[in-house]
This record gives C-alpha cells, structure tokens and sequence, in this order.
C-alpha cells in the first residue's frame, strides 16, 4: 500500500506545480495581449502576416506627404484596422500641384476635421478591383461624396486622375493616382 501511494503523491505533486505554471503562463500571455490591444492595431508588431494600409504608405517613399496628412487627421489607426478598404493614394507630387500653401494650413490643428473630410474622400469601404470596375460607375465614399470611374484605352481613371498602379495589402487595396481628389 506504501508503495501505491507514494507514486500518486509524486504525480499529484507534479500535476499541481504543472497547473501552476500552465496558469502564470496564461496569465502572463493575457497581459501582454492586453497590452498590445491597448495600444491600437496601428502598433501591433507581426512580421508574417501582409502589411497593412497604412504600413505599406509608411514604407512608400512617394506617399510620405499622404502619410503626414493621415497622422495629422488621427486616421492611422482607423486605417490600420480591418477594413476592408480601398485607398486612392496621392503620390507627393499629386500634392505638390495644389495651390502653394494648401497643404502646410489643411496640417494645422485647426484644420483637422477639414484634413480628414479630404482623405475620407479617398477612401471607400470595401475593395475596389481596377479588373472589376466599370466605365460611368460610381462609389460613395467615406466622406464627400461619390467618385466616379471612368475607362479608357485600358487605362482606369477616379474622377479623371489615372491610377497608376494597385497594391494589395493586408486590410484592402491602395490605388495610386496623381491627383488629390476633393470633394465637391
């Protein structure tokens, strides 16, 4: 009897240390998923999975004035999160056709609501594909309105700015065009 028993005692020794470290560890893992979620999807470190929209502009060196409009507005972790969305992206030089000045006031805080009703004007809920877009079809946009698609000789425009190319990312799809669309 002496020899059955102290074999169970061991096992139930060994179970109970091995649930306690089974629940630190769980505890801990919860605390840093919480810490993570706390700080917004924009600050989530993955480095297998597709970036983002907003991860793929940072890493654009012809988006960064796009980039500077965003942070300033407060749409980085809107942009950052789910979606889908569809992005028609304004390289800097789209930015740089706008009236001298136009940029460097829709930056000021005072500006922000007027700065975000812009870029929400190049945003659409949803992916946009150029391969399934349509000649005279229009999309509501986030803010300001509908845009307008239009076609010709192979080539896609957004209210008459070409896109100039697409990419995927892990939240929708960026289309890059030359222009600043605003709302009318």
């Amino acid at each position: 009897m002496k020899k059955i028993i102290r074999p169970l005692l061991m096992a139930s020794l060994f179970l109970a240390i091995g649930c306690k470290q089974s629940e630190q560890a769980a505890t801990e893992s919860t605390a840093q998923t919480t810490e993570v979620q706390a700080g917004g999807q924009e600050n989530v470190v993955d480095e297998t999975s597709v970036p983002n929209i907003v991860q793929t502009a940072v890493g654009s060196k012809d988006h960064t004035t796009l980039v500077t409009a965003v942070k300033a507005a407060g749409l980085v972790t809107s942009l950052s999160n789910a979606g889908p969305f569809t992005v028609f992206a304004p390289t800097n030089a789209a930015f740089e056709k706008l009236p001298a000045g136009t940029v460097d006031d829709l930056l000021k805080p005072e500006n922000k609501e007027k700065l975000s009703n812009i870029l929400g004007y190049h945003t659409y809920v949803g992916v946009l594909k150029t391969d399934y877009m349509q000649d005279g079809q229009e999309f509501d946009m986030v803010f300001g309105g509908k845009v307008k698609i239009t076609k010709k000789d192979n080539k896609t425009y957004v209210n008459g700015s070409e896109i100039v190319t697409s990419i995927e990312t892990g939240n929708g799809i960026i289309h890059v065009i030359g222009d600043v669309l605003l709302p009318k």
